[in-house]
C-alpha cells in the first residue's frame, strides 16, 4: 500500500454520522477549512485492534475544535464508537486513525459564523513514521529555519492543521538534505520539537526535555514520561538552549506516529542511542500492547 494515493484507496471512511465508501468522503472546494485552515484533527495508533489513548485524542480534538471557536456536533462517544466500529470494518488491527473535522462551505470569508462543523475518521494499516533501520541506529535531524511561535499570536494548545503549515516547510527543506526530520526552536530561540513530534535528551541518567509551552504537549509525550518515573528515572522539563545538546548523551522523539524513535545527530550535534532510550523504546511497546489497553479500559 505504499505510495497509494489517499484519495483511490478501498474500504469507507466515516464522515458526518456515517460510513460512506472511501472514495465519497469528498468536500466542496470551497470548504472554508481548505482556505482558512479552520480545521483540527487528531493522529491515533491502533495496535492489536484496540486504539491506544483512545478517549484522551478525542478529549483533545472536542477541545481544539473550542479552542478555534467551533463545537463538533458529536459526543466523545459518538466518536470513539465510530472509531472502533470503523477499524472493524476496515478489517484493521494495527493502523493509524485520523480524524478531521472542519468548517463547511456556507460562507467563504474570514467569517464563517454559519458554517456547518464536519467530522470525518479514515483509517488504514501504517508502519513506523521512520524506516526500522533509521530508528535503530537514530535518526538525523537538521535545524529547521521555521520556529514556533509566540502563543499569543497562535492557538497553540489546539492540534490544528494551520499550525503544521511551517512543519512541512521545516521537514521537506531537511528531507532535501538528505536529513529524516527538523528540530524546531521556539520564538525565543530555545529548544522546542520535531515537526510532528516531541523531544527528549539524557545526561547523566536524567531526561530532560522542553516544557511545552509553545507546542503540543503530546499524549506520548506524557505516556513516556509516566514510564520513565515508574522506572524511577528523574524527568525535568525546563527551556533547553540548542547550545545545551552539546552535552547532552542521548537523545529521542516521541509523537503517534514516531513512538519512541531515537536520534543519533541533530545539526552539529551528536547522540548515542543509549540504555535510557531503549529502554523506553521496549516499556512504550509493551504499554500499547493489547492487553495493556484492554486492561485500561
Amino acid at each position: 500500500m505504499a505510495g497509494q494515493s489517499f484519495d483511490k484507496r478501498d474500504g469507507v471512511i466515516w464522515m458526518d454520522g456515517k460510513f460512506v465508501p472511501w472514495s465519497e468522503a469528498t468536500v466542496h472546494v470551497l470548504t472554508h477549512g481548505l482556505h482558512y485552515a479552520s480545521s483540527v484533527f487528531e493522529g491515533e495508533r491502533a495496535y492489536g485492534g484496540e486504539i491506544f489513548k483512545l478517549a484522551e485524542h478525542t478529549e483533545r480534538l472536542l477541545f481544539s475544535a473550542k479552542v478555534l471557536g467551533f463545537t463538533i456536533p458529536y459526543t466523545a462517544e459518538e466518536i470513539n464508537a465510530a472509531s472502533r466500529e470503523l477499524l472493524r470494518r476496515q478489517k484493521l488491527t494495527d493502523a493509524y486513525l485520523r480524524p478531521v473535522a472542519w468548517r463547511g462551505s456556507e460562507m467563504m470569508g474570514v467569517s464563517a459564523q454559519q458554517n456547518t462543523i464536519h467530522l470525518a475518521i479514515a483509517a488504514w494499516e501504517w508502519p513506523s513514521y521512520f524506516a526500522p533501520e533509521q530508528r535503530l541506529k537514530g535518526i538525523r535531524l537538521d535545524m529547521a529555519e521555521w520556529r514556533r511561535p509566540d502563543p499569543r499570536t497562535i492557538p497553540s494548545k489546539a492540534k490544528a492543521a494551520g499550525l503544521y503549515m511551517i512543519c512541512t516547510l521545516s521537514k521537506h527543506a531537511a528531507e532535501n538534505k538528505g536529513y529524516a526530520d527538523a528540530l524546531m526552536l521556539d520564538y525565543e530561540g530555545n529548544v522546542a520539537e520535531a515537526t510532528g513530534a516531541n523531544v527528549f535528551f539524557v545526561k547523566d541518567g536524567r531526561i530532560h526535555t522542553p516544557e511545552p509551552h509553545c507546542f503540543l504537549d503530546g499524549i506520548t509525550r506524557r505516556t513516556v514520561i509516566e514510564l520513565a518515573k515508574r522506572r524511577g528515572l528523574e524527568v525535568i522539563e525546563r527551556r533547553i538552549a540548542p547550545e545545551e545538546m552539546a552535552g547532552f548523551a542521548e537523545c529521542f522523539l516521541t509523537g503517534t506516529a514516531a513512538e519512541v524513535t531515537p536520534v543519533s545527530e541533530i545539526g552539529p550535534y551528536t547522540f548515542t542511542p543509549g540504555e535510557i532510550t531503549r529502554t523506553l523504546m521496549d516499556d512504550y511497546a509493551t504499554a500499547v500492547q493489547p492487553a495493556k489497553l484492554a486492561a485500561a479500559g
